[in-house]
């Protein structure tokens, strides 16, 4: 069976299923194995000196065994591609996450702030109603690139050692390569190399649910909002979605008790939010979803046939 298949199949089988809980509770998920790697090189190699080289290599190895992992499955055949692919990709878990939001705020900004604290690092204890649909629909676009679109793109390009050598880069990035003065150093590859990864993917992204949403008008609007946030890469699906929804986001927040007054996305945008722009945001990332699917569909058909 070809890539796109393969590809087309895991994408439709993670919406349906997602991340089962009487499979999760019972095995290591893939991404929590990863996890237990990165901590162990983080605790035995992170102190100087040299702590930026450590971090080096320590990327350096987490990738050549994803790389050799990868080949292995690829030994196995096209279901154990599609299993793993499947487990590694994220639609349905990021929807059902960020629809709790939007069900939290329905019954109190309380419930909606419990909900938000589950998939977001800010500072959450004072956020109005408005902050925490906000919150929920840029991890919603973020996300939508980091844990579905980049995924399968890495995995077109190379496969099974391609996705998964994305996902342990990610995994790293986000539990080393914030900028803390414990990671700064040790952390610095991870950074660096996610940001690469997911240089076309986030862009990609952005085109997707721009095309999508019909706002391609917008679109030289949507790569200005891009560049001013913080990240070389989020600004570009949290653009679009801002563009799509004509919503702002971004702007201020709080982080460990101090507030970043970062720039708005969109800042013409609506700015009072309610948990039906969060419905809309999840409408808007299975339309994509869908258009990425049956494209894949489509495409690996016509490669069989022809």
């Amino acid at each position: 069976m070809n890539g796109l298949l393969v590809l087309a199949l895991a994408m439709s089988l993670d919406a349906i299923a997602g991340e089962p809980r009487w499979l999760w509770s019972r095995l290591p998920h893939p991404a929590v194995l990863m996890g237990r790697a990165i901590g162990a090189l983080d605790t035995r190699w992170n102190q100087e000196p040299r702590a930026r080289a450590k971090g080096i290599l320590a990327i350096a190895l987490l990738v050549i065994v994803a790389a050799a992992v990868g080949w292995a499955v690829i030994q196995i055949g096209w279901m154990a591609e599609l299993l793993i692919t499947a487990i590694l990709l994220a639609h349905r878990s990021l929807v059902a996450h960020v629809a709790t939001v939007a069900h939290g705020l329905r019954q109190s900004v309380a419930e909606g702030r419990r909900a938000i604290r589950m998939i977001v690092s800010r500072d959450v204890s004072t956020s109005s109603s408005s902050q925490v649909t906000r919150a929920g629909i840029e991890s919603l676009s973020e996300n939508f690139s980091d844990g579905v679109i980049a995924p399968a793109f890495w995995f077109l390009i190379a496969g099974v050692p391609g996705i998964l050598i994305y996902k342990v880069v990610n995994t790293a990035d986000s539990m080393v390569g914030y900028l803390t003065p414990r990671h700064a150093e040790f952390g610095w590859a991870a950074a660096r190399l996610d940001d690469v990864l997911n240089w076309i993917p986030a862009r990609l992204t952005g085109a997707l649910i721009t095309l999508v949403g019909a706002a391609g008008a917008q679109w030289h609007m949507i790569k200005s909002d891009a560049r001013l946030h913080r990240s070389p890469n989020a600004g570009w699906p949290e653009a679009a979605m801002a563009r799509t929804l004509n919503i702002a986001l971004a702007g201020p927040r709080s982080y460990h008790g101090q507030v970043e007054d970062l720039a708005w996305v969109n800042g013409g945008g609506r700015r009072d939010l309610t948990p039906t722009d969060i419905d809309t945001a999840i409408s808007m990332v299975w339309k994509t979803w869908g258009l990425v699917t049956g494209l894949l569909f489509l495409l690996g058909i016509f490669i069989c046939i022809f």
